[in-house]
């Protein structure tokens, strides 16, 4: 094979990349390279000729994926691809097209609908709580992604929201239209409705974006919603070359509009689609893979996963679960697990901590501190957001004013050791643990600079990653919610809540509400290459473990005493059970 770009590829992985037209969908199991997939088919499709750079369009649904996937196009040697998210797309066609239309500049985008939503409670003479006022405006966002009207959003939600019957909710959320009419305002989802009605209505706008665009590819397919959907179908027209890419397992949005009925209808939708399945999976061991498999086992549309690596040695120990008296106990064993794991010589980088909902933090933040671990926490404050780093990011680029008689590196080290940075971090966790790292984060940055790095150079670029959300990883252990660890993995996963009320969610009572919480599930188990941990609590209700690990069965799952590894280290504690203990309390209480 002369082309490089596909050499790197499997065989389903180059199925995919060489089948250049339309329609495709591609529907890429958990590990099994989709992100790979769809820039080396862009690539191939480059540099075959088939497609120009600029006639491309690759769709993803955060701005982070969307410059993973420049970056790694131009690593390809294939710059100039549209990689955006729909809104980012749709905001540009609207910012090119509005003035030329009405004469006027776009409206201004509101960047608080909690706020304005008061600011309309006012003007009806209610005062909800903020709580409520949020409720409101997720009731918003899903009216709008699923295209309903008001009056049919309550009648799909008659029920009301807090205090607020359906028919004050309604009157809510017209007020707040006005208002925002008034104000001469879009909020988010209405950038994707603009939009559409902009190409809906103007024959010279949709014939200019589809000379624009001609070939384009959509990651994440499962998570679209009908409002996405109708955006695509009027870019794309009644051309066929499109390429989708997603998995119905992985399907964790639909709370908020997402609907997988998009991926898993599209051979019926497009007639002589093509599909490419990826079920080689090049992440995890065999064991964390059966562990999947028998948790989505007959679900619709769900892949099995078989392992590619041959190239792993054994693995430490196979999937367990562990039950603790409470959760204070759990908290304190998986601590211990993780201690162990970084004693053998672990990087706390490739280990993680995942939970349904971030309540359940507070103890296992409290434990890995009391055990001395560094810890951070996905989705809470951005790395160049940290008062550290802010402060550094200033002392480093007030020092590449003056010149320089030392090299580089040396430079970097001298202003952060005048900022606190020592050689070794601080032995306790916390604050002063929390500032080490940013800190430590900062000089690794710096040694691993190209040589011929100058110090501006280097304060450049750490701006030029501030506003790109290119940030580093930190030396610590990940905690993080399902949703948020998503299209992440870890050498080392830790997936604790396994109880019912937990995972599922308490209100979680619908056939379809359950089986979005067995794909979060899913989610995390896939997150993990060496090695999983599940465990659980009945807390102080006296929950029951998770119909989840009933049903993926003890053939998969290895069950280990949580006593043997919740012992108290620094911590006040209840006394430690056994895993039998713990299923008996759950049974009597």
């Amino acid at each position: 094979m002369n082309d490089p770009v596909l050499e790197a590829l499997d065989e389903r992985q180059r199925e995919a990349a060489t089948t250049l037209r339309g329609p495709v969908a591609v529907l890429a199991g958990a590990g099994t390279g989709k992100t790979r997939v769809i820039t080396h088919r862009i690539a191939h499709g480059v540099d075959s000729g088939a497609y120009s750079p600029n006639r491309v369009m690759a769709v993803t649904f955060t701005a982070k994926a969307a410059g993973e996937m420049r970056g790694r196009l131009r690593a390809l040697g294939i710059p100039g691809v549209a990689a955006r998210t729909f809104h980012a797309a749709a905001l540009a066609q609207l910012n090119f097209f509005w003035p030329t239309l009405t004469g006027d500049t776009m409206p201004s985008i509101v960047d608080n609908k909690v706020r304005l939503l008061a600011h309309a409670a006012d003007s009806l003479g209610i005062e909800p709580d903020v709580a409520t006022l949020r409720d409101v405006a997720s009731g918003i966002e899903w009216r709008k992604v699923t295209l309903r009207s008001i009056d049919a959003y309550a009648a799909a939600r008659p029920q009301g929201v807090g205090r607020l019957e359906a028919g004050r909710v309604a009157d809510l959320q017209r007020a707040y239209e006005k208002l925002k009419d008034a104000r001469r305002q879009l909020d988010f989802e209405d950038v994707l409705l603009a939009c559409c009605g902009m190409l809906e209505a103007e024959p010279q706008v949709v014939m200019a974006v589809r000379e624009q665009y001609r070939h384009f590819t959509v990651d994440e397919f499962q998570d679209v919603s009908p409002l996405q959907h109708r955006l695509l179908e009027l870019w794309l027209g009644d051309r066929r070359d499109l390429c989708v890419v997603g998995d119905a397992s992985q399907t964790i949005y639909s709370f908020a509009g997402a609907d997988a009925r998009f991926l898993l209808d599209f051979e019926s939708r497009y007639e002589g689609a093509k599909v490419v399945r990826l079920e080689r999976n090049h992440r995890s061991e065999g064991a964390i893979l059966a562990v999947a498999n028998a948790l989505m086992r007959d679900r619709p549309g769900a892949l099995v996963l078989a392992p590619a690596r041959d190239d792993l040695p054994p693995a430490a120990e196979p999937p367990t679960v562990a039950a603790y008296e409470d959760d204070v106990a759990e908290a304190r064993g998986v601590a211990d697990r993780i201690r162990r794991l970084l004693d053998a010589g672990a990087d706390p980088r490739q280990i993680a901590v995942l939970y349904r909902a971030h309540a359940q933090s507070a103890e296992i933040v409290k434990a890995l501190a009391d055990a001395g671990i560094p810890t951070s926490v996905l989705g809470g404050r951005r790395f160049f957001d940290i008062p550290e780093v802010r402060q550094a990011v200033m002392a480093l680029r007030g020092a590449a004013v003056a010149p320089q008689d030392d090299d580089f590196l040396q430079s970097v080290r001298d202003v952060l050791r005048s900022l606190g940075l020592t050689g070794e971090p601080p032995q306790a966790g916390g604050a002063l643990r929390d500032a080490w790292e940013a800190r430590a984060a900062l000089l690794r940055l710096a040694e691993e600079a190209p040589d011929g790095t100058t110090l501006r150079g280097f304060t450049d670029d750490l701006l030029a990653r501030a506003k790109a959300q290119d940030e580093p990883a930190l030396r610590t252990v990940t905690l993080a919610t399902l949703h948020a660890a998503k299209g992440l993995e870890w050498d080392h996963v830790h997936l604790v809540g396994l109880a019912e009320g937990l995972l599922p969610i308490g209100y979680a009572t619908t056939f379809e509400q359950i089986e979005e919480e067995r794909r979060l599930a899913y989610v995390g188990i896939t997150r993990a290459a060496r090695t999983l941990s599940l465990s659980w609590s009945p807390g102080l209700r006296g929950r029951a473990p998770s119909r989840f690990l009933r049903e993926i069965g003890t053939g998969t799952l290895r069950a280990v005493d949580g006593s043997a590894s919740s012992e108290p280290r620094t911590r006040r504690g209840s006394s430690p059970t056994s895993t039998s203990a713990a299923q008996g309390a759950a049974r009597r209480r």
